[in-house]
C-alpha cells in the first residue's frame, strides 16, 4: 500500500467507525419509496416506445463526439433548447449534462470578486459546490427565513444573487418565492431557482405555477427525477445563455449529451403534456399519506405538500436501525444521515410516486409503527 493509499484508507476507516461509510448497492425489487421517479416515467413503457420510435430512424445515437463548442453541437440540441424555452416560458435555455453540472456551471461563473451570493442553508450540494468555485462573497440565510435574508441583503455588496430551491430535497417543503422576489426587487438582487424536485411534479415548475417567470433571473430544470431521463437546462435570458456558453466550465469542457438523451428529454416532455391523470394520482397518494400521518403514533413527520415526506429519527445509529427493520419488510426506504442533514435532524426520507398503492402506503405505516 502506497503512502497515499494508506492515508485514504485511514480516512475511510474513521468514516466506517462513525457508521457513515457510503457504499454502492444494486436496485432491489422492494416497494419503491426512495427513488425520484415521481411520475413513473423511468419505468414507463409508453415513454420507452416513444423514444424507440424516434431513435429508430437516427444514424447516430451512441455519442456526440465532443463538447458543444467543438464537434458535439447539433440541430437536435438547438431545437430542443428552443422547445424547452417555449415550454417553460423563457427567452432561452441551455442544456447541461446533469443538474449538478448546471448548478456548478451557473453559480461558479456568474458572480465576480466584489459580488455576493446569498443562499438558503438547505440548498443542494451542487449549489454549495458552485458557490465555492465562485470568486464572490457568499453567506447562507436560515431556511425560508425572510427576516434573516433581508438582514443579509442589507449587508451585501456588488451584484447580489440569491439561490434557493422551489421544493427542498430533504424537507420537501416549498420556498416562499413571491416574498423572496419582493425582497429581490427592493434590494436589486437576482433570484436563482432550482426546480429539480418541482419539475413534472408541479407541472412546469413552481415559478410558472406562480407566474413569476419574468422576474426570476435563472431557473434550473433537471430531467433525472420526475422526467425519468437525464440532463438539465438553465433557463433565462439570451444574454445569460451566451454568457454561460463562454464561461460555464461544466458546459465548455464536457462531451455533449448524445442524441439518444436529447430524444429522451423531448419525448418525456411530450408525455408530461398528456399525463395530467398521472400527476393527479401522485397527489392523491400525497393526500392519502397526509391522512395517515394525521393519525400516526409518531408526530415526527415534517410538513410537506410535495412528493418528499420525512420522518425525523434523531441519531445516525437510531435511524439506520429503524430503516433496516423497514427494509426487512421489502420496503425500500433509505436513512439520511448527518452530515448530509444537521445533527438531530437525521431522518427516513419517503418519496411518493404515482404508482404507489394505498395498500403499500398502509404497509409502510404499519411497519414503522411496529418498529
Amino acid at each position: 500500500m502506497t503512502v497515499a493509499e494508506k492515508a485514504l484508507s485511514e480516512v475511510l476507516q474513521k468514516r466506517e467507525e462513525l457508521g457513515l461509510l457510503r457504499k454502492l448497492s444494486v436496485g432491489t425489487k422492494r416497494i419503491d419509496f426512495t427513488s425520484n421517479d415521481y411520475l413513473g416515467f423511468a419505468r414507463s413503457e409508453e415513454l420507452f416506445a416513444m423514444i424507440e420510435e424516434k431513435t429508430s430512424t437516427s444514424k447516430q445515437i451512441n455519442g456526440s463526439g465532443g463538447s458543444r463548442l467543438l464537434s458535439g453541437n447539433s440541430k437536435e440540441a438547438e431545437d430542443l433548447e428552443l422547445f424547452l424555452a417555449k415550454f417553460h416560458n423563457s427567452k432561452a435555455s441551455l442544456i447541461f449534462n446533469s443538474g449538478y453540472d448546471a448548478n456548478v456551471g451557473l453559480l461558479s461563473s456568474i458572480a465576480k470578486k466584489d459580488d455576493t451570493i446569498l443562499y438558503d442553508e438547505l440548498v443542494h450540494a451542487s449549489i454549495h459546490d458552485g458557490i465555492k468555485l465562485s470568486r464572490a462573497g457568499s453567506f447562507p440565510f436560515r431556511h425560508n427565513d425572510l427576516i434573516h435574508l433581508e438582514e443579509r441583503l442589507n449587508k451585501s455588496g456588488g451584484n447580489i444573487f440569491i439561490a434557493v430551491e422551489s421544493v427542498y430535497s430533504m424537507d420537501g417543503d416549498i420556498s416562499p418565492l413571491k416574498e423572496i422576489l419582493d425582497l429581490c426587487k427592493k434590494h436589486n438582487a437576482s433570484l436563482i431557482v432550482d426546480e429539480a424536485h418541482a419539475t413534472g411534479v408541479f407541472g412546469k415548475g413552481l415559478v410558472q405555477n406562480f407566474k413569476l417567470e419574468e422576474d426570476v433571473f435563472a431557473r434550473v430544470h433537471t430531467f433525472g427525477k420526475a422526467m425519468g431521463c437525464h440532463g438539465a437546462a438553465v433557463l433565462g435570458s439570451e444574454t445569460l445563455k451566451k454568457y454561460l456558453v463562454n464561461y460555464a466550465r461544466s458546459f465548455i469542457y464536457t462531451t455533449a449529451l448524445p442524441l439518444h438523451s436529447l430524444i429522451s428529454i423531448e419525448c418525456a416532455y411530450h408525455l408530461l403534456e398528456k399525463s395530467v391523470s398521472i400527476q393527479n394520482k401522485l397527489f392523491e397518494n400525497i393526500s392519502y399519506f397526509h391522512k395517515k400521518t394525521a393519525v400516526s403514533k409518531t408526530n415526527k413527520w415534517l410538513d410537506s405538500i410535495s412528493a418528499i415526506q420525512s420522518l425525523i429519527v434523531p441519531g445516525n445509529i437510531e435511524v439506520k436501525k429503524l430503516c433496516s427493520k423497514i427494509q426487512g419488510e421489502d420496503i425500500d426506504v433509505r436513512p439520511i444521515l448527518n452530515p448530509t442533514v444537521p445533527k438531530g435532524k437525521e431522518r427516513i426520507r419517503v418519496c411518493l410516486h404515482s404508482y404507489n398503492t394505498k395498500e403499500e402506503i398502509d404497509l409502510l405505516f404499519e411497519t414503522i409503527e411496529k418498529a
